[in-house]
């Protein structure tokens, strides 16, 4: 009796104690968690922002509350610390897998009443499931509990869990009967090997009886079936011999099949898709990776940096659903949605021949850039066939997809002065940070504004950087795009900080004017006819006419602020970086300096 008095009676003080929870009190509880355990792969400390640079740690849309929690194989070992997690009253997603967790299913974790995804698998957790916890994570969706030690029955309370979609429980010491789980939702379901008897029940029969092998339960409908009459009163014999002819039409059929697929690929030169990661063919809809076991030399792994981030693993990439973004000259552009919901960019390159050991280094310099403004190198991975790149992703879109998405449409959103200035701002940042790389000696070398990502506050991010050095590979005419380079580049494997400067240089005016630097038709009213001007040269010669005002977008001209002398100054700017000479345009720490004269866009 007393020690079921101080489980409710502590159950009931850890709701107290998260009815008004903050950011901050989440904070302080996953640092009470890792306080317990001596691990250095994880960058949590007091003073650094949770939601940004937390390994493994995801935040809501307001960022005032931890949402998701991914820690799988960091090498944990021992209970886990009752009255930290449980915290975490918001808490969606977690996942504790691969790590030597022991000691029984938490009960504190009644408390997550908002989670829906729990992957605790492969941990040396056990005993008993308690059927009153479970019955409380009525919205979970999916739970892992496989490959542990768990014991007792398969609690009757999961037909409690209407959204439960996935449930494995595999591998574990279950025993006792099936209950009968009315799981409207469950498409996934895995029992096996565990210590269960006695019968599949109705609401299961459903599924593969893989499901359910290596325990000593039966299906009764199916022996029932087997108990049938040979159909049309056939006899034994002649059954066997009609099922015999059945089966070798069909190896020649299929055997045909196959030999014509073959003849077709080997004429045609349709190849399959190389690599550790493939995507199906369909470009139109979402589709799944999957994976090819590769450890040969000419195999490799994904390489995570800062030791290894937590937020996702491998696993989670290739059973991530993904669907194709943009396709360019040397490079595929995939957006990769985890199954908790979060995002990443996987870019794959192509047709691209270079050593492991150049590409290693290119990565290694990229990934020790860590800045707001710049795009996260997050992994990436090497083999013979696949060259893969992992960044971060952002929901608002390109500034590209911002300036000329739906352009002249009437449900358009404009793109409104602040905005372009708070774009401005962020991603000069963001490219004078990444000049600082490689004892500043980096470059970009493909600074456009589809290149350039917007985050939840409109700031201009820095993306796709340090691909261009690598592409040895290519012609040269793949590399360059019309419009953003600086006539001394011819290509863009020889980019300079100079030649980033121009390109910046390009969006500036591309900002001002709302015009697209790779679109020359939308310079005809103000040049002549039959006349090929880039976007540099047509704001050269109206300004050189005395024509500025002609050049903004009109976009911002007809917004009340009067923003134009804000206006003429990037535009200035814009004109000092596209000098036609190196050596007369400015370095970007000064164009930094200059844009943020223009005005204090933030507080900082």
């Amino acid at each position: 009796m007393h020690i079921f008095f101080f489980f409710f009676f502590s159950l009931f003080l850890c709701f107290v104690l998260i009815s008004s929870q903050t950011l901050d009190d989440d904070k302080k509880a996953l640092l009470t968690f890792l306080s317990h355990f001596n691990s250095s792969l994880l960058r949590w400390n007091q003073s650094s922002p949770v939601c940004h640079l937390w390994t493994g740690v995801s935040c809501n849309a307001n960022r005032d509350r931890i949402v998701s929690v991914r820690l799988p194989a960091v090498g944990f070992n021992g209970l886990i610390p009752p009255f930290t997690i449980s915290r975490l009253s918001s808490l969606k997603f977690l996942s504790l897998r691969n790590n030597h967790f022991t000691g029984d299913f938490p009960s504190d974790f009644i408390n997550l009443k908002n989670l829906t995804h729990l992957y605790l698998q492969h941990n040396y957790l056990s005993g008993p499931l308690l059927p009153v916890i479970l019955s409380e994570l009525k919205n979970l969706k999916v739970l892992d509990l496989s490959n542990n030690g768990f014991n007792g029955s398969i609690p009757a309370s999961l037909s409690g869990l209407t959204s439960l979609r996935v449930l494995n429980l595999a591998n574990n010491s279950f025993s006792g009967e099936i209950p009968d789980l009315d799981l409207p939702k469950l498409s996934q379901v895995n029992l096996s090997n565990n210590k269960l008897v006695g019968t599949i029940p109705k609401s299961l029969q459903r599924f593969q009886r893989s499901a359910f092998s290596g325990n000593k339960v039966s299906n009764n409908t199916t022996q029932r079936q087997r108990q049938h009459k040979i159909p049309f009163g056939l006899s034994q014999i002649a059954f066997l011999l009609i099922l015999a002819a059945v089966c070798v039409l069909g190896f020649s059929g299929f055997s045909y099949t196959m030999i014509t697929c073959c003849l077709r690929k080997k004429c045609f030169g349709k190849a399959r898709i190389p690599g550790k990661l493939r995507k199906r063919d369909s470009s139109s809809s979402p589709g799944n990776w999957t994976a090819r076991d590769d450890n040969t030399e000419e195999g490799g792994k994904i390489i995570f940096f800062g030791g290894r981030n937590h937020s996702f693993d491998l696993d989670d990439l290739l059973s991530s659903s993904a669907e194709v973004l943009g396709k360019g000259a040397f490079s595929t552009t995939y957006k990769v949605t985890m199954e908790d919901m979060s995002t990443v960019v996987v870019k794959r390159l192509k047709e691209v021949v270079v050593g492991r050991r150049e590409f290693e280094q290119q990565m290694e310099i990229i990934g020790m850039i860590r800045h707001e403004f710049v795009a996260e190198l997050k992994a990436y991975y090497y083999s013979k066939d696949d060259k893969l790149a992992v960044y971060s992703y952002y929901s608002q879109g390109s500034l590209f997809q911002m300036l000329h998405g739906n352009r002249g449409k009437y449900h358009r959103v404009p793109l409104d002065w602040d905005a372009r200035l708070r774009i401005a701002t962020g991603a000069a940042r963001g490219l004078a940070t990444i000049h600082e790389g490689n004892n500043g000696k980096l470059s970009h070398g493909n600074i456009k504004s589809s290149n350039i990502f917007l985050d939840s506050q409109c700031y201009g991010c820095i993306g796709d950087l340090g691909l261009t050095t690598i592409m040895r590979s290519l012609p040269q005419t793949t590399c360059l795009t019309s419009g953003y380079h600086a006539p001394e580049i011819t290509d863009t494997r020889r980019s300079t900080q100079f030649s980033d400067v121009y390109s910046f240089g390009v969006v500036l005016l591309e900002l001002l004017t709302g015009k697209s630097p790779v679109s020359p038709a939308e310079l005809a009213p103000t040049t002549r006819q039959g006349e090929n001007m880039d976007l540099a040269s047509w704001i050269k010669n109206v300004v050189a006419k005395e024509w500025t005002g002609e050049v903004f977008d009109m976009e911002i001209l007809s917004q009340s602020g009067g923003f134009e002398e804000e206006m003429v100054e990037m535009l200035q700017i814009g004109l000092a970086c596209v000098a036609l000479k190196q050596q007369d345009r400015p370095h970007i720490a000064q164009v930094v300096k200059l844009i943020e004269d223009i005005r204090s866009v933030d507080a900082e």
